[in-house]
C-alpha cells in the first residue's frame, strides 16, 4: 500500500463500515469510455470521498512478444520507464515522483506492460504528463540498462540458490507450454537476458509500444471533463506501435505422465509442482471455479492445506493455483516437503486431487467457502487504485460490467451439481499431469520415475526451458 493510501486508510475504513452494502449490492460505479482516433481507451470514473486520484495503464504485449532468445526483454524495457523519460533523467524522474508524495511503478506481465500510479488529486496534472513521458518519450538510457539486466541476472541467481521457490513458477511455465508464448520466462533467464542490447530495447519500443495498444483508468476525485482533457492533450497525438500483434493461440492439454527433475545438490527439501492447462479469464463458469479452487487449495484451511500441513506436518503450505489469462492458462497444485518425504507428500496431494474429482464438494464446504469469497469481495473494490485497476482489466480482456455486477449472484447459485460439472472439466484427471520436480537429483532421481518420464535439467543452467 502506498503512503497515500496509507494516509487515508482509517477514512476508507470508516467509510466502508459505515456505508458498505451486503456484497449482493456490489456494483461498479458509472465510468465514461472515449477510444481516441489513435485507439488509445480512456476509462474514467470519479470517486471523490477523498482527494486522491489513482491511474491503471496496461500495454498489451508483455512477455508474450519477446522474441526468441531474448526473454525478459519486455521486463527489463518497463523497469527502463522508471528510470526518466523526456528532459528528466532517472534521478529528476524519481524526485519529481516523491517531491509530490506520489507512486507511479510500472511492471511487465505475461501479456501486459502496467504502469500504476496514484497521486494526490492536486497533482493529477503531474500524474498524466508523467504517464504521458513514460510511454512516449522514454530515456531508455544505456546506463541504467546496464544496471537493471546485471541486477536481474543476480536477482535469479540468487533466487535458485536461496529460495528456489520463487522460480518454480518460471520452471513450470516453460516445461508445459514450452514453445508457446505462455511459457516464456517474464523476467527472462540468466542467458537470455545476457543477449539484450540497447538496440533490442530500442527496437521493442519502436515496434511493441504504441497508442493502439493502450488502455488508461482513472478513478478518483476529478471532474470528468477536465480530466479527459488532460488525456486528449497527453495522448491524442501519440503513433501507433510499429508491428502488429502477433494472436497468441489457444495452448493445448498437454500429455500427462511426464517429468521435469530440476538438480540441486545438497538440497534438504525437494519442491514441487503438479498440473496442466486450464481456463481463461472468461470462462463462463466462473464462480463455480472460484468455490471449487478455494476448497481445494485456495485457503487455509483448504483440502490440500488441512492433508499436507495440518494433518501429516509434511510442509508448510499447499496449495491450488489458476492461472487465467487471455487464452487458457495453468491449472496446479504446488508445495514442498523435506527431501526424504518427497514420494510421500506427492502422493498425498494426488489423493486429495483424486478425492476431489471423485467426490466432489459436499454442499457445507460449498457454503463456508462461498462466504469467504464474498467476504472479501466488497474490499477488493474500495479504493480508487482498486478500481482503476479493475476498469483496465476489464478493458484488457473483453470483459463486461457483469463480470463484477453479476458474480455475488452467480456466488449464491453455485450448488454440489455445478461444482462437480467444474471440477470435472478444469482440473486435469491423474493421467494427464505434468509434474515439475526440484530438489537433490542423486536421493530422488529414482523415486520420481513413478510419475513418468523423466527429463532433467541442472538449476545451475542458464536457462529455464530444456534446450
Amino acid at each position: 500500500m502506498s503512503a497515500l493510501a496509507r494516509r487515508y486508510s482509517l477514512v476508507l475504513f470508516v467509510l466502508f463500515w459505515l456505508g458498505a452494502a451486503d456484497a449482493s449490492d456490489v456494483r461498479l460505479p458509472d465510468a465514461t469510455r472515449v477510444e481516441l482516433p489513435n485507439g488509445v481507451v480512456l476509462i474514467l470514473i470519479e470517486k471523490h470521498e477523498v482527494p486522491l486520484v489513482a491511474v491503471q495503464a496496461m500495454l498489451r504485449g508483455g512477455a508474450v512478444t519477446d522474441p526468441p532468445g531474448k526473454g525478459g526483454l519486455a521486463s527489463l524495457f518497463a523497469a527502463l520507464l522508471q528510470k526518466g523519460a523526456a528532459e528528466r533523467d532517472a534521478a529528476a524522474f524519481s524526485e519529481a515522483v516523491d517531491s509530490a508524495g506520489g507512486v507511479l511503478s510500472a511492471a511487465a506481465g505475461l501479456e501486459s506492460i502496467t504502469i500504476e500510479g496514484e497521486f494526490l488529486a492536486r497533482d493529477s496534472a503531474l500524474m498524466i504528463e508523467l504517464l504521458a513521458d513514460m510511454l512516449q518519450r522514454p530515456a531508455l538510457d544505456a546506463a541504467e540498462l546496464d544496471k537493471l539486466r546485471e541486477r536481474s541476472i543476480n536477482l535469479i541467481r540468487a533466487a535458485k540458490d536461496s529460495d528456489p521457490g520463487n522460480v518454480m513458477p518460471t520452471y513450470a511455465n516453460a516445461f508445459l507450454f514450452g514453445a508457446h508464448p505462455y511459457g516464456n520466462p517474464v523476467d527472462g533467464s540468466e542467458s537470455s537476458l545476457a543477449r539484450i542490447s540497447h538496440q533490442d530495447v530500442a527496437d521493442y519500443f519502436a515496434g511493441q509500444v504504441g497508442a493502439d495498444r493502450l488502455v488508461i483508468a482513472v478513478a478518483g476525485d476529478f471532474e470528468i471533463a477536465e480530466m479527459l482533457a488532460m488525456l486528449r492533450v497527453a495522448f491524442t497525438n501519440w503513433r501507433g506501435a510499429g508491428a502488429d500483434l502477433a494472436e497468441t493461440p489457444d495452448p493445448s492439454m498437454q500429455a500427462g505422465g511426464r517429468v521435469l527433475l530440476i538438480d540441486k545438490p545438497g538440497a534438504t527439501q525437494t519442491y514441487f509442482w503438479i498440473g496442466n492447462v486450464g481456463v481463461a479469464r472468461n470462462y463462463a463458469k466462473r464462480a463455480d471455479l472460484d468455490i471449487a479452487n478455494t476448497v481445494f487449495g485456495g485457503r487455509f484451511t483448504s483440502m490440500l492445506n488441512t492433508a499436507l500441513r495440518i494433518d501429516s506436518g509434511l510442509t508448510y503450505g499447499a496449495s491450488s493455483q489458476l492461472r487465467r489469462l487471455s487464452k487458457p492458462g495453468s491449472v496446479a497444485i504446488s508445495s514442498f516437503t523435506r527431501t526424504d518425504a518427497t514420494v510421500e507428500a506427492i502422493d498425498m496431494a494426488l489423493g486429495v486431487l483424486g478425492q476431489f474429482e471423485d467426490a466432489g464438494v459436499a454442499a457445507e464446504m460449498i457454503a463456508s467457502a462461498r462466504n469467504y469469497v464474498l467476504g472479501q469481495f466488497p474490499t477488493s473494490l474500495e479504493t480508487s487504485a482498486q478500481l482503476a485497476a479493475e476498469f483496465a482489466e476489464l478493458e484488457f480482456f473483453g470483459l463486461g460490467d457483469d463480470f463484477v455486477n453479476d458474480y455475488a449472484a452467480d456466488l449464491k447459485a453455485v450448488d454440489v451439481a455445478s461444482v462437480k460439472d467444474v471440477i470435472a472439466s478444469v482440473y486435469p484427471p491423474r493421467d494427464k499431469l505434468v509434474f515439475v520436480v526440484l530438489g537433490d537429483a542423486s536421493l530422488i532421481r529414482d523415486a520420481v520415475q513413478k510419475y513418468g518420464a523423466v527429463t532433467e535439467l541442472s538449476i545451475t543452467a542458464p536457462h529455464f526451458r530444456v534446450e
